[in-house]
């Protein structure tokens, strides 16, 4: 088990260079960041800057030239199984119905059919959709495949749950809904989150932690403990005291990433 005061994923100077047509783009420059374990740890910067770079890292997708990401002190060399990844779209495999797409990881892993049909209902009902265990992901809103492919992740309980943008496509109401679906998820289980996102209100509605990125190369400008107490009611999230502050200081660092 990792200690609550040692970090369960560690970018040690973390270089990460990509070859394009045009030359080589350097995505993150000499990262030092820590991500402390059962913790809501939000990255934003402006686009381009390597947040999705950093998940990639986290999950052994990506190699850096140069450093090292440690997952629970160990680094990581090849695709770490240990972590979860939410990724901006669904996913949904659209030939299963939404039961089959949720017990997908636990077929996989071998679980027995009765057992994973089970924990897959029991999921599917946490975040309420019971009653469309038979439906193919076309015929589900934009809303509810979300919530299908966070608890897809979920059901297999990884340490560390990877999300990249998960409701940067949704309409405003069914964002705010998906961010208290989240936020009531985590209070429950308490997973260590590492969340990307571009929208301010978001990262203060739903994180402990946030870490603000600089234009690219990507380095760590500044991590910011958000002040607002919990349990916390996102759709009143403007009025929590501590807001205002909260936004001021990171659209500050933000606007001059900007170059505002």
């Amino acid at each position: 088990m990792t200690s609550s005061s040692e970090p369960i994923i560690r970018f040690d100077r973390v270089e990460v260079v990509f070859t394009t047509p045009s030359g080589a783009v350097r995505a993150l420059d000499k990262v030092e960041l820590d991500v402390a374990p059962r913790k809501f740890t939000t990255v934003v910067g402006p686009s381009g800057c390597g947040k999705t770079t950093l998940l990639r890292l986290a999950s052994g997708l990506v190699t850096p030239a140069a450093g090292r990401t440690l997952y629970k002190g160990s680094p990581v060399n090849g695709l770490n199984s240990k972590v979860g990844f939410v990724t901006q779209e669904s996913n949904l495999f659209p030939w299963l119905t939404l039961v089959e797409n949720v017990e997908f990881p636990l077929a996989v892993r071998g679980v027995r059919p009765a057992e994973r049909r089970d924990r897959a209902r029991d999921w599917i009902k946490r975040v309420g959709l019971d009653g469309f265990e038979s439906h193919y992901p076309f015929q589900l809103s934009g809303g509810m495949q979300k919530r299908a492919s966070i608890i897809r992740t979920l059901i297999y309980e990884p340490e560390v749950v990877l999300m990249d943008e998960p409701f940067g496509p949704l309409d405003a109401q069914t964002r705010m809904q998906m961010q208290n679906d989240l936020l009531e998820l985590w209070q429950r289980d308490q997973k260590t989150i590492l969340f990307i996102t571009h929208d301010l209100v978001e990262a203060i509605a739903l994180s402990d932690t946030v870490v603000i990125m600089s234009r690219r190369p990507g380095r760590v400008l500044d991590v910011f403990e958000v002040p607002l107490p919990r349990p916390r009611n996102v759709f009143e999230i403007y009025v929590t005291p501590g807001f205002d502050t909260a936004y001021a200081y990171l659209w500050d660092h933000f606007r001059t990433e900007l170059g505002r």
